[in-house]
């Protein structure tokens, strides 16, 4: 297990890293941005539920008062989840502000495999992974999840790309920098909400010891980067992608017309798209981060036995 002066690595993550246990990071901007309390506090502890019941120790990822967080207490989840959308949403730009400060944060898909590194935790369950955003040429709107994937080795169990983005430049991205796209059991990129996007994917695995498999392959090259593992939503919460883009449709013309953008986008086209989808859209994000955990913890227990 690694030590860091800034991180705290709860007990029980520590201790199984110690013993070469399986480990999976969890994010918390989902806890304070994701949903509305209490539901975001339930969902997070069924996360970890979830995690456990097959096999892994879960660990939370936040800031705390300036320090990175490596597994959470259940007070510490309930905390996040009642400050909601005060606690700052953190990407890598923001640690540094907020560990100089002492602040609370909320982490995103690139602070969590910053904090998961530093842990020495490979392996990383989230709903959706950041892209490259509908009208980046004019924009330069691009997730600096991407960048994160090409050189921080850390696996991410995703229902794919956020289906509020532009797919097919992110996946030129991704491929750009060397991230393997894996579907998992698909030979079609899943698209959040959305089993078929109808973009491709680079490699279908399907079974975790495969996933784990090339996980060790890659890092045994040098390589320093990240994979995807893009595993979609359970068919019963399937929703047909025509409903979706027309739900993102509207709610990037809402977002343009009242001037959203940067880091607050994200949340408002997901707030909206879950309204005009009278809901469905949240119960799909929630069972589809069920189910990456459960995937991600089952590479978890492969890769640690490999």
């Amino acid at each position: 297990m690694n030590w860091h002066p800034h991180l705290d690595t709860h007990a029980e993550v520590a201790a199984a890293l110690a013993a070469g246990q399986a480990v999976v990071a969890l994010e918390s901007t989902i806890i304070s941005h994701g949903m509305p309390y209490p539901q975001n506090v339930e969902t997070a502890l069924a996360v970890e539920a979830e995690v456990r019941a097959h096999g892994a120790v879960p660990a939370t990822v936040a800031v705390l008062d300036g320090r990175l967080q490596a597994g959470l207490t259940h007070d510490q989840i309930e905390t996040l989840g009642r400050a909601g959308l005060s606690v700052t949403k953190a990407s890598r730009r923001d640690l540094p502000v907020l560990v100089a400060r002492r602040a609370h944060g909320a982490t995103t898909v690139a602070a969590t495999m910053i904090v998961a590194a530093l842990a020495d935790i490979r392996v990383f369950a989230t709903g959706g992974i950041g892209g490259v955003h509908r009208g980046a040429e004019t924009s330069f709107d691009i997730s600096a999840d991407l960048q994160e994937l090409a050189h921080t080795p850390v696996a991410v169990v995703c229902a794919g790309i956020k289906s509020i983005l532009d797919l097919a430049l992110t996946r030129e991205y991704l491929e750009t920098h060397g991230v393997p796209l894996i579907g998992y059991g698909t030979d079609t990129l899943p698209a959040f909400y959305s089993r078929d996007s109808g973009h491709g994917v680079d490699v279908r695995l399907d079974t975790p010891a495969e996933v784990a498999a090339v996980m060790r392959a890659q890092w045994a090259l040098g390589y320093p980067g990240g994979l995807v593992v893009a595993n979609p939503v359970p068919e019963a919460h399937d929703l047909p992608r025509e409903r979706v883009d027309a739900a993102i449709a509207q709610a990037l013309a809402e977002a343009a017309a009242q001037g959203i953008s940067g880091k607050a986008c994200t949340p408002f086209l997901l707030q909206r798209v879950a309204e005009l989808t009278g809901g469905q859209s949240l119960a799909a994000n929630i069972q589809l981060v069920l189910n990456n955990a459960r995937l991600a913890a089952q590479v978890a227990v492969s890769f640690a036995a490999s």
